[in-house]
């Protein structure tokens, strides 16, 4: 690549990450709102894919990809099947007046179409919800319960000692005391929150409660062991929630005796301070375990996309094959600097490739695009050479002070 101009650093990898939004639309593996809102509750993003589509003109986005795909052959490249077919219907976005989205004119505001989800049809809670059990201590696990109890819900967490059970209470306690500074809440709000806690060392402790979400580690084994016990445990009528990002949730609802329970809730972290929750159901998950989950992640203030289980969901789905394309650009000669630098002013994203990469973990972004990889077999989903060699280096980003950039 000889033309390191921030458009076209831009169109290099941003392209190919708006072309996949639309093929996981074309499947109807989600909506074009949770889509959307996926990656801006998700990743921070000022507009989320179908929208920057529309408001590039899908007509120059397809001319754009169609001219990669003859220079490089990638699948990843072609433009889709329904990016092709809105464009030869005039759908060509928001100057048309159509596109993923309908507008009141051709340049107006989003109006209402017929894939705009009713009022009506807002999600209800169709369990009881009083008492939530979270199994965890870690920090995502932590997180989660504090959401709950600032939302009003009694939380049962299971630790596996005394001092981790204190840690959870501690960190609590440290985010409350942070909002009473900064003035978004005070001592009586804390003190109801704290008062809502039960720390446990013991699984029986989840006997009574009415949702369970277990935050422990990406470790499907634990995770297995942890789910067919619940059969032992654990109530008839209660939800079993999962946050895992990356494992397959259909094998926890096959390990229990209700896999029609099984659901997963996949929170970002920070947790108390992400809005974005995917709300993930297997072959088996039934309506009313689904709906209510979407309608408690709202009571307590989150943003509920809807998905499927299978590899990244939505978000990994779409994020880490373009993290991963940025590592491969890199390869070819611009440096890390133009990259995120061009990234930063013409897709408006909050970090560049590799500032992100470097926040999330190398290791983590390889092992989730090496399942990404062997999920959906793409040649052009294979991991960066550069990516695999900074993980074996031991260069694993902030954490360790080393990464893709420095922090020492």
């Amino acid at each position: 690549m000889t033309d390191t101009s921030a458009t076209q650093i831009h169109d290099t990898l941003v392209l190919p990450y708006l072309n996949h939004a639309v093929r996981m639309l074309e499947q109807s593996y989600a909506s074009r709102g949770d889509i959307d809102a996926a990656m801006r509750f998700g990743c921070g993003y000022p507009r989320g894919p179908l929208t920057t589509l529309d408001d590039l003109g899908l007509d120059t986005v397809r001319d754009a990809l169609a001219a990669r795909y003859a220079e490089t052959g990638d699948n990843l490249h072609k433009p889709a099947d329904l990016l092709e077919k809105l464009v030869a219907e005039g759908r060509t976005g928001k100057a048309s007046g159509q596109g993923f989205y309908t507008y009141t004119y051709a340049g107006g505001e989003v109006t209402a179409d017929d894939q705009t989800p009713s009022a009506d049809d807002k999600p209800q809670l169709k369990h009881d919800i009083t008492t939530v059990g979270v199994v965890g201590t870690g920090t995502m696990a932590s997180g989660i319960v504090q959401v709950f109890a600032q939302a009003g819900y009694d939380v049962v967490f299971v630790g596996r000692g005394e001092d981790k059970l204190a840690g959870v209470v501690a960190g609590i306690t440290k985010g409350l005391d942070k909002l009473i500074e900064r003035g978004k809440s005070d001592e009586a709000t804390k003190e109801a929150v704290l008062g809502r806690l039960t720390g446990a060392t013991s699984r029986e402790a989840l006997a009574d409660v009415d949702i369970v979400v277990e935050a422990i580690a990406e470790d499907l084994d634990l995770k297995l062991e942890l789910f067919r016990d619940f059969d032992r445990i654990i109530k008839a009528g209660v939800i079993l929630a999962t946050t895992t990002s990356s494992l397959p949730i259909t094998q926890l609802a096959e390990a229990t005796s209700r896999p029609e329970s099984v659901i997963g809730m996949h929170f970002f972290n920070p947790a108390t301070v992400m809005k974005l929750v995917e709300v993930v159901t297997t072959p088996t998950t039934s309506v009313e375990v689904n709906e209510t989950t979407l309608a408690l992640c709202a009571k307590v203030g989150k943003v509920a996309v809807s998905c499927a289980d299978r590899s990244g969901f939505i978000v990994n789905c779409l994020l880490f094959p373009y993290l991963n394309d940025a590592c491969t650009l890199a390869e070819s000669g611009p440096s890390l600097d133009v990259i995120n630098d061009a990234i930063k002013a013409e897709a408006g994203f909050p970090m560049g490739p590799f500032q992100l990469l470097d926040v999330v973990g190398n290791d983590v972004s390889l092992a989730i695009q090496q399942e990404l990889f062997a999920e959906f077999k793409e040649p052009g989903f294979a991991p960066a050479a550069s990516l695999e060699k900074v993980v074996a280096d031991g260069h694993l980003g902030r954490k360790t002070k080393r990464g893709f950039h420095d922090y020492s």
